[in-house]
């Protein structure tokens, strides 16, 4: 080999590694901190850089980005000596790589005791309740102190968010059984309402419909009312308008005489003191009829009689002026006492028929008040 190609070969490698010695590239979203013999000297930033070789040499390489870090379970002891493990999670940003690399050893281990530290002492201010009810106040108070402390590091503490608290067994066990009572209570208090509400639209109800009812029926009693007296009223106009003379009131009411004993329940009843005035009244109008034709002798009075058992029948009075009356007014006479009598007889009848305890009679005479059948 010729001798003067071996220096040289020796020259480009020394060349070569020189070159490459003296160019560095950084990637995005990192920085390099640059030693001269053994001090800090620059940051290199992202893109191609140019160091001394030899020189300068590349100390630590930290990454920018917005970084997490989730920590162990810590046990914390609050306010009411209860002993809970807290979870909690970091989000950190370098903001300045020399004081991340030169002010602390190791910063991830310094946040980590700093928040365990600080933490402690928030949650050592709580009980129990109002530390599981209080993450935002906890979550802002560890914020503030380590975003305060490890800015001198050259990181900003963007959020601390606590993952988990962990109570011991029996505090979960009791705090379950508190919840499970809590619910229970709720459902009986809303089953409790429920049952009031549907009593008072029941209570409600029922008292529309009886009001209802009521109304219904009052309306009823005074239309029937109305419809009774409005018939009463143009039977009236027509006895009226008809001008009916006191022959055909006579016979009528004989004739409504047998519908008086046609109930069940009759032990007895009263003959009226009227039913006489009433044969007195038809016997007047068949006597005066008889008068206007041929005279006929008088006919003296026939009392009638009913059986043993049968009310005594109303006699039939006698004419005062024989001279007008006639046989065929005073057999009128003596049929109407006749159809009285069987009335009266027929309702004693009926009355036995219902095995009704019998009630002594008396008799009367016709010209005595009501008697008692």
């Amino acid at each position: 080999m010729d001798p003067v190609v071996i220096p040289i070969l020796v020259a480009a490698l020394v060349i070569v590694f020189l070159v490459a010695s003296t160019v560095r590239i950084v990637p995005q979203a990192r920085r390099y901190n640059i030693e001269r013999f053994g001090r800090y000297r620059r940051t290199l930033q992202p893109g191609l850089n140019l160091v001394l070789p030899v020189a300068d040499r590349i100390n630590t390489k930290l990454d920018v980005r917005e970084q997490v870090y989730s920590s162990d379970p810590r046990p914390v002891i609050t306010e009411d000596n209860l002993v809970v493990n807290i979870d909690t999670v970091l989000y950190y940003q370098i903001t300045d790589p020399r004081a991340a690399a030169y002010e602390v050893a190791d910063y991830l281990q310094a946040i980590d005791q700093l928040t365990v530290t600080t933490l402690r002492n928030v949650i050592g201010s709580m009980d129990l309740e109002e530390t599981l009810t209080s993450r935002e106040e906890i979550n802002s108070r560890l914020r503030a102190v380590l975003d305060d402390a490890t800015g001198k590091w050259g990181i900003r503490v963007n959020r601390v968010e606590i993952k988990a608290i962990d109570p011991p067994h029996t505090i979960k066990e009791a705090m379950e059984k508190q919840m499970r009572a809590e619910r229970d209570k709720r459902a009986a208090i809303l089953h409790a309402e429920g049952e009031r509400q549907a009593k008072i639209l029941t209570a409600e109800g029922t008292k529309q419909k009886d009001i209802l009812e009521a109304q219904g029926t009052q309306q009823a009693m005074i239309l029937r009312a109305d419809g009774e007296a409005k018939a009463v009223e143009l039977v009236f106009q027509a006895v009226h308008r008809n001008n009916a003379d006191p022959k055909i009131l006579a016979y009528k009411y004989l004739e409504t005489l047998p519908h008086l004993a046609r109930s069940d329940n009759n032990t007895f009843w009263v003959i009226p003191g009227e039913l006489t005035e009433a044969v007195r009244t038809v016997t007047r109008a068949f006597g005066d009829e008889a008068a206007a034709g041929a005279p006929h002798p008088a006919h003296p009075e026939q009392p009638a009689t009913a059986g043993d058992e049968a009310a005594p029948e109303p006699s039939i009075p006698q004419l005062d002026a024989p001279s007008t009356v006639s046989l065929d007014a005073a057999a009128a006479a003596d049929e109407a006492g006749k159809q009285a009598a069987a009335a009266v007889s027929d309702a004693k009848a009926e009355a036995e028929a219902a095995k009704s305890p019998q009630v002594p009679r008396r008799g009367r005479t016709s010209d005595d008040g009501p008697g008692d059948v």
